[in-house]
């Protein structure tokens, strides 16, 4: 059964995949894998952990229809969270240096390097252009929690919780608030037919349930 396998284990093919068309040596995949693993396993990260990652490549699996460069949604995928201080305000720059410095060093090209640097940066006001569908992609896949079962989106918003326990209460709440509903004030939460179709209903219903528990 897929659940009985490490996750670790599960998310090395999705390493593999984009990785193959460059002709990385093994020993230095193999270490850059670890490296990512060790980011994503920090005992703070209780939302933004290999659990999002399998998720976001699920969602990316089901969107491959939508991608114009696989290999750099996958890419900046797996880097888009790696740094992941929720004191700081920077993280998708720093994200998007760290995927510049570890892929300059497995040997990609500069241009490929360049893209996932600016997917990753997207994902600070989860916004993309007009016609950027690899933007969108990823995008979707990261916000893809949102349209979650009930259950599985209230996991999400607690752990979301615990990696801002520093955070009073009521500062937590109406920081949380004005996340909610800037997302709820868009016309379309998702950018894709698919998610649209399959997750939209479903994430506004979970983010007014979420907004109006936050709500004394």
């Amino acid at each position: 059964m897929p659940g009985d396998v490490p996750i670790a284990a599960r998310l090395w093919p999705e390493w593999e995949r984009p990785l193959a068309p460059f002709g990385v040596a093994p020993p230095a995949a193999r270490a850059a894998f670890a490296a990512l693993v060790a980011a994503y396993t920090k005992p703070h990260r209780h939302y933004h952990n290999l659990t999002h990652l399998e998720e976001v490549f699920q969602a990316i699996g089901s969107l491959r229809d939508e991608v114009q460069d696989e290999a750099a949604v996958r890419l900046a995928a797996w880097y888009h969270d790696v740094v992941h201080d929720p004191r700081a305000a920077d993280n998708e720059e720093r994200s998007a240096d760290c995927a510049a410095e570890a892929l300059k060093a497995l040997g990609l090209p500069e241009e490929r390097i360049g893209q996932v640097g600016r997917l990753i940066r997207l994902t600070k006001h989860h916004q993309a252009g007009p016609g950027d569908r690899d933007g969108v992609v990823l995008l979707d896949a990261d916000l893809a929690i949102l349209g979650a079962p009930a259950g599985r989106y209230a996991e999400y918003a607690g752990a979301i919780r615990r990696e801002y326990d520093w955070v009073p209460e009521e500062q937590y709440r109406r920081g949380r608030k004005g996340v909610l509903e800037r997302f709820l004030a868009r016309e379309w939460i998702f950018g894709t037919g698919r998610m649209r179709e399959e997750r939209e209903g479903q994430a506004r219903e979970n983010l007014r349930r979420e907004l109006a528990e936050l709500t004394p």
